[in-house]
Parts: C-alpha cells; structure tokens; sequence
C-alpha cells in the first residue's frame, strides 16, 4: 500500500495502543473527551486481563503519512455499552468530502470486522463525520439510519481564563448549599438522574439503574448538589445537580446538569454549574461539556458562567463545534446508555 493512502489498526485493549495515538488523544483532550478518560480508565481494570480475552472494547485507528487521522471507540460504561465515538486530530473545517470518504470507509469495515452489527447503536462525533459514517454503515450493513439525530449538540469549554466568577441572584427566603453529593443523597440524586434520562429518549433509565449510577456518581466524587430548603424549614431539599463523569489530566468533562422541575428559574443550575467549575479549575485547565442546539436557556447559563463560543454573534473558537448523534434501527441493534 503506498504511504499516502489511509490505513486502519485495530486495538483491543487501551495499554496496546502505541504511543503516538496516545498523543493524539492527549494532545486534544477537549476534543477526546468522550474517548481519552475511557481508555485512561480501562488501563487498570486490564491488568486482570479478563477485559482483553473477551475483546469487550476496541479503538480502531485512521492514520496516513504517518498521522493520526481518526479514532474510534468501541468502549462499555457503568451503566451500559457506550455509543460509537469518533475523535479526529483535523479542524473540522478541513473534513472535507474527498478527505473524509476513503478514510471512514475504511473505518466502517475495520468495525464491522471487530463487532458485532449490533452492537453499533449509535454514533456520535463532528456533523459532517458522524453523517458520513451513518450513511457508509448503513451501506455496508444494510442497518439503515434515523434521520432524526438523537443529539445536537456544540462542544463547548470553560478555561481559567474565560470563567466568570460572579455572585449569582439570590432569592429573599431560600437557604442554598451547594457541596458534593454524599451517601444520604443517594435517592434524592438517583430521582434526578432518573428525570434527566426520561428526558433522553431513547437512553432512559429504569429506577434500578437510576439507583446503581447515583451511587456510582457519589463513590466516585463525580457528582455535586445545590440544596435549597425555606428559611424557615429545617429540611433541604436537593434542587440540582451536576456530574462531571469524563475527566483526564487537564480537563474536566461536565455530563449531566438536571434542575428539579419544583425549583427551577432560581438560578440554581447557574450558580451550581459556576461552583462546579470553580472548584475543577483549581486542577484542571479547561471544563467541557456539550450543550443542545435546541436548548438555549442552558446556552445562556453556560455563557454566563464563561463557555465559549455560545451565543450570537460570537466570532468562531476553536474547538468548538458541533457535534452530532445517530441513531440506528432499534429492531437491528442493541441500545446501551451513555
């Protein structure tokens, strides 16, 4: 094969991958956000070797001319299998059509030979590459495509610099404390990871599961609350929470903001959304998250607390874009949860 044209390795475990994919995950870690912390992960949990022998999870990587192009992830969370993420070393302006085709067409293949058809529930990544990847899978496998994504989102990042620390409005008569969740929280932050799921169709949860990721979220320190009682209640009440599941050495990865219905339009996502960053910035260099497109009162919140690159009007930032995901027929696949 000449050295210019793409070419595909399949790994399946994360201490295989060679050093210079490494460095491409890490040399973007905004941006590999949903595959760099995952593989970070599964490098102790390998050391029992039980998670290479069943081949459970893979990344498959692009390169030609010696880079990096793509990386793709087949990897499992605590809840279920995660979605097929795709990270690309290129600004998204430089996808261009005729770089893109002969590189996922060969990504498309590589995967259909590592897994099972059905496991490929979804993809998620830039729009134009998830796009074209549904249409070369659907293709390939004759598993068609929703037209409709499941997510529109941009990725977003708050750095040290753009954070804005403010005193958020307070309400005459309400009492807040915003701390990280602790085990007396479990069936007040399950409740809420359980409403922010109904919301994520088709990823909902069942109460059970709801129960199994609070918990996990709590063990692990992932997970913050804003209480809030009346001043003359003795008993809080847990208004929002924040959970922040995807982290690596130097960002943080916020991935779930739910307000309680009952208390909403008091500032509480804002100023525990602001109290979370604060309190990741210390150590990291940068706080991403992504934000629906169809959401703009959450756009406005992040804005306000110092995300980039979220209103109109904004000259364009680099590294945030607009990420996209697919969903496959639910009668020729299996759903997981992410």
């Amino acid at each position: 094969m000449p050295s210019w044209e793409p070419y595909t390795t399949t790994y399946y475990s994360a201490s295989s991958l060679p050093d210079n994919v490494w460095d491409a995950l890490k040399s973007h870690p905004q941006n590999s956000n949903c595959l760099l912390p995952v593989a970070l992960k599964s490098l102790p949990r390998e050391q029992t070797r039980d998670v290479v022998l069943r081949r459970e999870q893979c990344w498959i990587v692009v390169s030609s001319l010696g880079v990096v192009d793509f990386v793709l992830s087949v990897t499992n969370g605590d809840i279920g299998t995660y979605p097929i993420f795709i990270f690309t070393t290129h600004p998204i302006r430089d996808l261009t059509r005729d770089f893109l085709f002969p590189r996922l067409q060969r990504l498309t293949e590589a995967l259909r030979d590592a897994v099972p058809i059905e496991r490929v529930y979804s993809v998620f990544a830039p729009d134009v590459v998830s796009h074209m990847f549904a249409e070369l899978w659907g293709s390939l496998t004759g598993v068609q495509w929703y037209k409709d994504p499941y997510y529109h989102a941009n990725l977003t990042y708050c750095t040290k610099k753009s954070f804005i620390n403010r005193q958020t409005t307070s309400f005459p008569g309400l009492v807040y404390e915003l701390r990280p969740a602790v085990e007396s929280d479990l069936e007040a932050v399950a409740s809420l990871c359980y409403q922010f799921a109904a919301d994520s169709e088709p990823f909902v949860l069942s109460h059970e599961a709801a129960i199994k990721e609070a918990a996990l979220l709590i063990q692990n320190k992932q997970v913050w609350v804003h209480g809030i009682r009346l001043a003359d209640d003795v008993h809080d009440d847990i208004a929002s929470i924040v959970a922040f599941t995807r982290n690596s050495e130097h960002v943080a990865t916020i991935s779930k903001v739910f307000t309680n219905p009952a208390w909403r339009r008091r500032g509480c996502a804002e100023r525990l959304v602001r109290r979370v960053c604060k309190h990741l910035l210390a150590n990291k260099n940068s706080v991403a998250l992504y934000v629906a497109h169809s959401n703009p009162a959450a756009r406005l919140v992040y804005h306000r607390v110092g995300f980039l690159g979220l209103t109109d009007g904004d000259a364009p930032v680099e590294g945030v874009d607009s990420w996209l995901e697919i969903g496959f027929d639910h009668n020729k696949v299996e759903l997981g949860h992410w």
